[in-house]
Order: structure tokens, then sequence, then C-alpha cells
């Protein structure tokens, strides 16, 4: 995670109060379990609810996701992803880790980073939803 975070371009965003990381891991709780709650997602992460409705305001402005109220309780917000990806989400997709593995790795050699990246690849694809869910767990 941390490597993707690096990797993240942060040109023209400004100051903000929640962390790359606090927003990756709110938007994966999303991406897995779209209609998710805010009060689901800080139980869920351990971060405070003020931290979640933080990064689901970044994530919002950024149209990454859509919220819509709960029919059955008014006072929630249902969280789901956008069925389009905005141009900063697009943005983000479109970078690559390499530069963030090569400098975690102290190397530009394209063939070494190739090689990790790859391991990465590889592993992320193994993980169940379960080990992964596990390993978010603080």
């Amino acid at each position: 995670m941390k490597l993707g975070e690096e990797a993240i371009p942060a040109e023209g965003v400004g100051r903000r109060s929640t962390s790359h990381r606090s927003v990756l891991i709110v938007a994966s709780e999303i991406r897995d379990r779209p209609g998710i709650s805010v009060g689901e997602i800080a139980t869920r992460t351990g971060f405070p609810q003020s931290k979640v409705s933080a990064c689901v305001a970044r994530l919002r402005e950024a149209g990454a996701i859509v919220t819509e109220t709960d029919p059955a309780d008014r006072r929630r917000l249902l969280i789901r992803p956008a069925r389009e990806a905005s141009a900063r989400v697009a943005e983000i997709r479109a970078v690559s880790v390499d530069r963030a593995v090569g400098a975690a790795l102290g190397t530009d050699d394209p063939e070494r980073i190739a090689e990790v990246v790859g391991a990465l690849e590889l592993l992320a694809s193994r993980l169940s939803p379960a080990v992964a869910e596990d390993a978010r767990r603080p």
C-alpha cells in the first residue's frame, strides 16, 4: 500500500486533512462492499467516523464515488464506486508504481524493478479477499 501511496500524483491537490493511505483504505472498503455506510467503514477500519467522512468527501470530490441516502434510514449515506472513472481517478490509475518501487529498492535498474513489480502483481492476484481483509486490520 505504501508503494501505491507514494506513486499517487499529488500535484495540484493541495493540503488535505487526510492522508493518501487513509483514502486508499476507505476506497478499498467501498470497492469491496458497494452500498457500505460511513459508520460501517469506521467500524471495519478502526478509523474515527470524522476521518472516514473526510476521506469520503475527498473521494466524492475526485469523482471516484457516489453517495445516496439510505431509504431505510434517511440519516445514513450509502456509498458506491462511481460507474465511470473521473479524470482524477483515470490519472491515478494511469500512474505506474515503477518509480516508487525503484526508490524503495534503491535502484533505477528497469529489469530489477520489473521483477519486483511482477512479484507484487503475482502476490496480489493470489491473495484471497479474506487474506487481504485480515492484512488491512490494525
